[in-house]
């Protein structure tokens, strides 16, 4: 373990080195990828830092048991280190755990409103700029690639691509079913009402995760439609692709263009096969995604957003904050820390079953 820890410890010091460098201030996209990538390796550097000092001062402990006035206040010291030193390598073994190696892809976001009519739309729409605020907050570039608006100024359905080093890594335990319970803006008797959204994330998959064979996919042109169904342009420039063997269908009408409308179906029915295909493969290996809290179905009930007591919980692991107000303003890191750090025990212990 410690040439693993050695090597972070180098990475950290050209990171630092690349970051004083002018020429790479030049480059913001560079300079935000290495910031980002020094900040994350901030904690695990402060531990190897610790752990060092830890196996340091056990050293010079055990000189201090053959003295005879010391000894009793030296066996209690070295039971103290002896402890904090199996801690800190506990906390060294979840930061060394392999990374999925999709973890540094961008991600493709799929918000869709679920039980509760108009509420649910107007809570989807609440999600998407939750996730927009973090997005921005964290550095990435965000491009809503396809919106279906509701009369109310809700979402039926969303999809937005997130670009940057470790989109996919940071989005990716947003997956499942989120509850809102909330006087709706359509309720006149006061009464709380429960409803909910569903979110998919997917890693962005390139052309070379996934060949098309474009013999299988159906493309269609149509109108783009808003609210209600209304024409919202009066060319046929939305895009509906329908891949033939398992059913997806994509639809994509955000853009003007005919042309890059297609472009966006395509890369999100990719993005789609792609993620099956994983699917498939762990199923027959019959090994849970080590790298993703929970089963990560859509039917799954992840969180709970509760307006009267300002209370938002993650049930996959029983996180609850009251500041629900921050949540839905794009605070999300510490309760995506707390997934993460959870997802990696969990990763320690099926190492340790193994």
């Amino acid at each position: 373990m410690l040439d693993k820890l050695a090597r972070l410890e180098e990475e950290y010091r050209e990171l630092e080195a690349l970051l004083a460098d002018p020429e790479v201030l030049k480059d913001q996209k560079r300079y935000q990828a290495l910031s980002r990538r020094y900040a994350e390796m901030g904690e695990v550097i402060a531990l190897i830092r610790e752990y060092r000092k830890v196996l340091e001062d056990l050293e010079g402990v055990e000189s201090l048991l053959e003295d005879p006035e010391l000894k009793e206040v030296a066996k209690a010291e070295k039971a103290e280190l002896e402890a904090r030193k199996e801690a800190l390598e506990r906390e060294l073994e979840r930061h060394l755990l392999p990374k999925d190696p999709l973890d540094e892809r961008d991600a493709i976001l799929e918000i869709r409103a679920g039980t509760g009519g108009e509420e649910a739309a107007l809570f989807a729409r609440d999600l998407l700029e939750m996730y927009l605020r973090f997005a921005e907050e964290m550095g990435f570039e965000t491009e809503i690639l396809d919106s279906h608006p509701t009369d109310l100024g809700g979402f039926s359905k969303v999809i937005v691509e997130i670009r940057g080093p470790g989109a996919y890594g940071t989005f990716k335990y947003e997956s499942g079913v989120h509850r809102v319970q909330r006087v709706p803006a359509t309720e006149t008797q006061g009464r709380i009402h429960t409803s909910t959204a569903t979110v998919a994330v997917l890693p962005k998959a390139e052309e070379s995760d996934f060949q098309l064979n474009m013999d299988e996919i159906r493309i269609d042109v149509m109108r783009a439609s808003g609210p209600g169904g209304q024409g919202v342009n009066t060319t046929d420039s939305a895009v509906r692709v329908v891949h033939l063997p398992t059913g997806i269908m994509v639809t994509c009408q955000d853009s003007r263009s005919q042309i890059k409308n297609r472009e966006k179906a395509l890369m999100i029915l990719r993005s789609r096969l792609l993620e099956m295909k994983r699917a498939e493969e762990e199923e027959k290996l019959r090994k849970a995604r080590l790298a993703q809290i929970g089963s990560g179905e859509r039917s799954e009930k992840i969180r709970t957003y509760n307006f009267p007591q300002s209370r938002v919980t993650d049930h996959r692991i029983g996180f609850t904050t009251h500041d629900l107000e921050g949540i839905l303003s794009g605070n999300l890191q510490p309760l995506l820390e707390a997934l993460r750090r959870a997802d990696q025990e969990r990763q320690l212990e099926a190492l340790t079953e193994a």
